[in-house]
C-alpha cells in the first residue's frame, strides 16, 4: 500500500488538532478582608488537582484569582472562561466569569456579598470549578469532580444568617382575589342639587335684564314668519345640547355622547348662521 508524503501531512495535523485541548498556569487565589491587610491568604492553585485545604471567606472578604489560559501549551484567550461556584447537596450553581486579556492572563473577583443568597444560606463548603472553552477542535477545560478548591463561608456574627427563599415550584397556587378599582362615580347628588338651583336662580334675572335692555318680543312673529325652520332648528339644538349633557352626567358614557353632540353641534351651527342672519337683516332695516 502506497502513501503519498501530503496525505501523511494531513493525518498528522488531524492528530495534533484532536490532540488540542485547553488547560491554564500561574493560577493562584487570594482572600483579602476589607480594612485588614494580616488577614490574607494566597494559595497556587492546580489544574490536575484540588486544593488539599478549604479557603475561608468571611463577610468582608474577597477572593482573587489570576491565572493564565493556554489552548494546547500556548498563552491564548479562550471564548468562555469562569469560575463556578456549586452547593454540592442541592446542585446549585453560580457562574463567575473571567477577564481575561488576548495574552491569556485572566483575573476575576468574587465578593461575600456577590455570591447568591442560596449558597450562603446552605451551611456547607462551597466547591468552586473552572471552566475554560472556545470555538474550534480544542477540548474544553474542566475541573474534576473535586473542583479547584473550596470555599467555607462564615457570616457576620453580629448580623443574621442569610435565608434562602423556597423555591419556586410549579404546581397549584393559592387563590388570588382580585380587587378592582371601583368606576369612576358623579359628584353626590347634594352637591349636583345645589349647581342646579344656582343656575336656575340665574334665569330669572336673564329674563329681567332682557326686558330691561329692550328686548321686543312682539317680533317673536315676525322672525317664526321670516325663518321658522332656523329659528327653531337652533333653539331646539340648544335645549338638545343640554339634554345630551345631562344623559352623559348620568347614564351615557364619552363614546355614546361624542356622536350625538356632534350632530346636534353641526345643526346649531347650520341654522344658527341663518336665524342670526334673519336678526341682522331686521336690524339693518331699523326695525330693532
Amino acid at each position: 500500500m502506497r502513501f503519498s508524503v501530503s496525505s501523511l501531512l494531513l493525518v498528522a495535523a488531524g492528530v495534533a488538532q484532536a490532540a488540542s485541548s485547553w488547560s491554564f498556569d500561574d493560577a493562584s487565589i487570594t482572600i483579602t478582608s476589607k480594612g485588614s491587610s494580616s488577614d490574607k491568604v494566597s494559595e497556587k492553585l492546580n489544574a490536575k488537582g484540588a486544593l488539599g485545604k478549604p479557603l475561608v471567606l468571611g463577610s468582608t472578604s474577597t477572593a482573587k484569582i489570576t491565572l493564565t489560559t493556554k489552548d494546547n501549551g500556548k498563552e491564548k484567550r479562550p471564548h468562555q472562561a469562569f469560575v463556578l461556584l456549586r452547593d454540592v447537596e442541592s446542585g446549585l450553581e453560580a457562574p463567575f466569569p473571567l477577564t481575561v486579556k488576548d495574552s491569556g492572563k485572566g483575573v476575576v473577583q468574587i465578593a461575600y456579598k456577590d455570591i447568591p443568597t442560596q449558597l450562603l444560606a446552605s451551611g456547607k463548603n462551597v466547591r468552586a470549578s473552572l471552566v475554560i472553552g472556545s470555538f474550534g477542535s480544542a477540548q474544553a477545560y474542566l475541573s474534576g469532580e473535586d473542583g479547584l478548591f473550596e470555599l467555607e463561608i462564615q457570616h457576620d456574627p453580629n448580623m443574621p444568617s442569610p435565608s434562602a427563599s423556597k423555591p419556586e415550584r410549579y404546581a397549584k397556587k393559592e387563590e388570588i382575589n382580585h380587587i378592582f378599582r371601583a368606576d369612576p362615580r358623579s359628584p353626590p347628588k347634594i352637591v349636583s342639587l345645589f349647581f342646579v338651583l344656582a343656575v336656575a336662580a340665574t334665569v330669572p334675572v336673564l329674563f329681567g335684564a332682557w326686558l330691561l335692555l329692550g328686548a321686543n318680543v312682539d317680533h317673536l312673529s315676525k322672525a317664526l314668519s321670516a325663518a321658522p325652520i332656523s329659528h327653531a332648528a337652533f333653539f331646539g339644538s340648544i335645549l338638545a345640547m343640554e339634554g345630551v349633557f345631562f344623559l352623559y352626567y348620568t347614564t351615557w358614557n364619552l363614546f355614546q355622547m361624542l356622536p350625538v353632540a356632534g350632530v346636534v353641534g353641526a345643526v346649531a351651527v347650520l341654522s344658527g348662521s341663518k336665524a342670526l342672519g334673519e336678526v341682522q337683516a331686521r336690524r339693518l332695516a331699523g326695525e330693532r
